[in-house]
C-alpha cells in the first residue's frame, strides 16, 4: 500500500519490494493503478519469471496498470481499501504521503493484520503507534529489511503457489 504520487525513493523501495515478495513466491496485491506505490510493486514482481500479481480497483473499468495478472473492477471508489487489506495477510505501507494509504494502514490496525511500515516519516510513525492497540506495527528501513520482518519476526514461511 502506498502514494500514489510517492518520492523518487517510494518508487524505489516499492519496485524491489515488489521483486523480493515475488522471489518468495508470494502474491503481490496492490491497489491496482499503473501510478505510484502501486505501479511500482507490481512492476518489480512482473521481473521474476512465475510471479503473480493482484490489484483491486476502485472504479467499474479501466485504469489498470499494464503489470497485473488480474485486475478486480470492484466499482467501490475508496471503500475498496477494506478489501485490499482483508485480502492480505501483511500490509507493508511505502510512501504514506496521503489519506488513502493512511486510511488502508488505520483498516488494518482495525483488522489486526500485522503492518510493516517502510521508512515512515516521523508523523506518521508517531499516529499509527498511538492507533496501534494490540496489532503488531513494525518499521523497516529498506525493503530487504521488510521482507526479513515478514520472515523472521511475523514466521511467514516461504509460502508457494502454483500458477
Amino acid at each position: 500500500m502506498g502514494a500514489s504520487q510517492p518520492s523518487a525513493s517510494n518508487l524505489d523501495d516499492a519496485h524491489e519490494l515488489g521483486m523480493l515478495l515475488a522471489q518468495r513466491g508470494w502474491i503481490v496485491l496492490t491497489g491496482g493503478k499503473a501510478e505510484g506505490v502501486m505501479g511500482a510493486a507490481a512492476a518489480g514482481a512482473k521481473r521474476i519469471p512465475g510471479s503473480l500479481t493482484l490489484g483491486i480497483l476502485p472504479g467499474t473499468t479501466g485504469g489498470a496498470g499494464p503489470d497485473l495478472d488480474i485486475a478486480i473492477f470492484t466499482g467501490m471508489g475508496e471503500a475498496r481499501n477494506a478489501i485490499n487489506v482483508l485480502t492480505s495477510d501483511v500490509i507493508v505501507a511505502a510512501g504514506i504521503e496521503g489519506p488513502g494509504t493512511v486510511s488502508e494502514v488505520a483498516l488494518a490496525l482495525r483488522a489486526g493484520k500485522p503492518v510493516v511500515l517502510l521508512r515512515p516519516s516521523a508523523a506518521a510513525r508517531e499516529l499509527f503507534q498511538v492507533i496501534r492497540g494490540d496489532t503488531l506495527l513494525l518499521e523497516a528501513e529498506s525493503p530487504e529489511q521488510a521482507v526479513s520482518l515478514i520472515e523472521n519476526e511475523l514466521g511467514v514461511a516461504r509460502l508457494q503457489w502454483l500458477p
